[in-house]
């Protein structure tokens, strides 16, 4: 089989969660160009719209948008018929979207001692819940393409956090976001043997993307990346190819970090 063989997506079916967000339009655009079909699951009913009609026009794939809120735990009685109805298969699932809370949202961006188990609970609900909930339901598509899990973590998953990027400003980095994208890790692990030989599962852990960031985080989160500078969600479109289409058939349980070598100090 050729390299272009082995990426050729031609007719194979992808679900992405937080698909009308920066890092999930950016896979659906990758997965589209390669000849996937999309299915754009997010919470913003307009954004998904209008990100799926996007693809659908540029790569002249199918691509349809379910609006769902992945906190709500009847979630999957929107979404499965959907996939099953309109598609009858799927090939890959990228579980993307994440709870990253905001500045202002009580007991998120705090002091250890002030951050709130009601909005842990929010986290771990969309960061940890809602993917095992939508890979279970998944599993018989899946298995009957040998399809893919595709995971986003965090370097904030597999390593500590440096409080000192933080100080003086309104970001921060919760216990919760840390701990939902470890546990979805282990997840990762601990499907890629279960599921294998017939699902393989993988995860990308990105590091700091820069979204127009105060400058001072900026500065001090670059001095400490061994490529000197931020990430962007172009860095990630290589990964997911990879993990998303023939290129990665022998490979499963695997965390690809892409910080720009951040955890290799």
């Amino acid at each position: 089989m050729t390299i272009h063989e082995q990426m050729n997506l031609v007719g194979r079916v992808a679900l992405i969660t937080g698909g009308a967000g920066h890092v999930g339009r950016m896979a659906a655009e990758t997965l589209a160009e390669l000849g996937a079909h999309i299915i754009i699951l997010d919470s913003d009913k307009n954004a998904s719209e209008k990100a799926a009609q996007l693809i659908q026009d540029k790569y002249a794939v199918q691509s349809v948008a379910i609006a769902v809120d992945l906190e709500d735990p009847h979630f999957l009685d929107q979404v499965m018929p959907i996939i099953e109805e309109q598609f009858g298969r799927l090939d890959i699932l990228m579980n993307n979207a994440a709870f990253t809370g905001a500045s202002n949202l009580k007991g998120w961006v705090a002091d250890f001692k002030e951050q709130r188990v009601d909005t842990w609970r929010r986290a771990l609900e969309v960061n940890l819940t809602a993917p095992f909930a939508l890979i279970q339901s998944c599993v018989d598509l899946l298995k009957a393409t040998k399809g893919v899990v595709i995971n986003i973590g965090s370097i904030y998953g597999v390593l500590g956090p440096d409080m000192s990027l933080y100080e003086g400003g309104s970001l921060g980095n919760p216990a919760a976001y840390a701990a939902s994208k470890g546990g979805l890790l282990q997840l990762t692990r601990w499907l890629a043997t279960v599921l294998a030989p017939d699902i393989r599962v993988n995860m990308i852990s990105p590091g700091g993307i820069f979204r127009h960031q105060p400058k001072d985080f900026c500065e001090r989160y670059i001095k400490k990346t061994p490529l000197k500078r931020m990430a962007t969600e172009e860095d990630l479109k290589g990964a997911i190819a990879y993990f998303a289409t023939d290129l990665s058939l022998y490979v499963t349980g695997q965390n690809l970090l892409v910080d720009g070598g951040w955890a290799a100090w």
